[in-house]
């Protein structure tokens, strides 16, 4: 008679350590590496595609806060009979990011909402943006879901495979018992052998890095595309291992809300390709404005002053304000409050304008544009 002996592999025995009052949570630390990752892959994509170094950066200050954010949000919509149901943990366990719980297509929506702001700010396409970072999000959920191992969460149903995780019974400060205890520490006594889905998404989403790196190089796509092709593989992997989770989640007639979710997303990501343009972005759109108080940026005041000229262009108040502007120099002349200086070169001028009449109202604009910054620079002095 032979004894099979099953390779099962243990789930940590905790997933926080202390340093003094200080909580040292592994999901958090996971996390915070994953947005690194992506950042330092990004930013470099960036650059080899043309763009400014360091706009990843700049853009990542919109887009994290949002993504944790919308992450948190889906996550609550999805799973919130644990925090609002009957008997849930209520409003303070909502807030509480770092116990784990952030739903990747609420991160990723409302991180690109985030996203769009900065960009638009910066001048530069969002869809190339995408492109550039997508690599990196998908290796950054890869070193995330290491975080849901630590927690000992998102596995599947009890198993016999040799691959089988085992979970342990954690105990708390408080004495209390359980599975799920985030802040206990395993009392050794194996609770049941399941199946590691967290571990199967890390290696599909690994492969899938790998897949867009690939694609990117071989076929050089832009526009969004490899963005999207990134959104339809991990949909693809996401929908099959939520069919052998049998963690606590939201069902609509019997399928867990996630499948749905990666179905409908899977078709949109899909459709996106087929129908966006082919190629890659010219390398020169994606310099975007500068900042840093260059020469092209203007204050607030100014493009406010810039858009009311645009508008006033067609409407006679730049004529109106040209008129305005020439009685004002005469009524000063008359009353003697004006310089000598000022006096001659009014009348140096006055000869150059009357030979080149043909392009005196190209200055009006100018003049009303000066007018209006006046008014403007005033009202933010009196505001401040």
């Amino acid at each position: 008679m032979t004894t099979t002996v099953l390779a099962y592999f243990p789930s940590p025995p905790q997933g926080v350590w202390h340093l003094g009052p200080l909580p040292i949570r592994a999901y958090a630390l996971c996390i915070i590496a994953g947005i690194i990752v992506a950042l330092v892959i990004g930013d470099r994509r960036w650059e080899a595609r043309g763009g400014e170094p360091g706009v990843i950066y700049d853009v990542a200050l919109w887009a994290v806060p949002f993504g944790l954010i919308g992450g948190r949000l889906y996550h609550l919509m999805t799973d919130w009979r644990t925090y609002f149901g009957e008997g849930g943990a209520g409003v303070g366990a909502a807030l509480r990011v770092w116990d784990g719980g952030l739903g990747i297509w609420g991160a990723v929506a409302l991180g690109g909402v985030g996203a769009w702001i900065a960009c638009r700010r910066r001048g530069i396409p969002l869809p190339a943006f995408g492109d550039a970072i997508a690599p990196g999000i998908i290796l950054a959920q890869a070193i995330g879901r290491l975080g849901n191992y630590f927690n000992q969460e998102l596995y599947g149903r009890e198993t016999t495979l040799p691959w089988g995780m085992e979970i342990f019974y954690r105990r708390d400060a408080s004495g209390m018992v359980d599975v799920h205890s985030l802040d206990g520490v395993s009392t050794g006594q194996v609770a049941a052998v399941v199946q590691p889905t967290f571990l199967y998404e890390l290696l599909w989403n690994v492969l899938v890095f790998v897949l867009l790196i690939y694609v990117d190089r071989r076929f050089k796509i832009g526009h969004g595309r490899l963005f999207a092709l990134y959104v339809a593989a991990y949909c693809a992997g996401r929908f099959w291992v939520e069919l052998l989770r049998d963690d606590t989640a939201s069902h609509i007639a019997g399928i867990r809300v996630n499948s749905f979710t990666s179905t409908f997303v899977l078709i949109g990501a899909v459709v996106y390709i087929i129908l966006a343009p082919k190629g890659r972005e010219d390398p020169a759109t994606l310099r975007g404005k500068q900042a840093g108080g260059g020469p092209e940026d203007e204050s607030p005041v100014e493009e406010l002053a810039e858009e009311l000229v645009v508008a006033a262009k067609g409407t006679g108040l730049v004529a109106a304000a040209e008129v305005a502007g020439s009685h004002e120099q005469e009524d000063a002349a008359a009353v003697g409050d004006v310089d000598v200086g000022d006096e001659g070169s009014a009348e140096a001028e006055q000869p150059a304008a009357t030979e080149v009449g043909a392009t005196e109202p190209a200055t009006q604009p100018r003049q009303f544009r000066a007018v209006v910054r006046r008014v403007l620079w005033g009202v933010e002095i009196h505001r401040d």
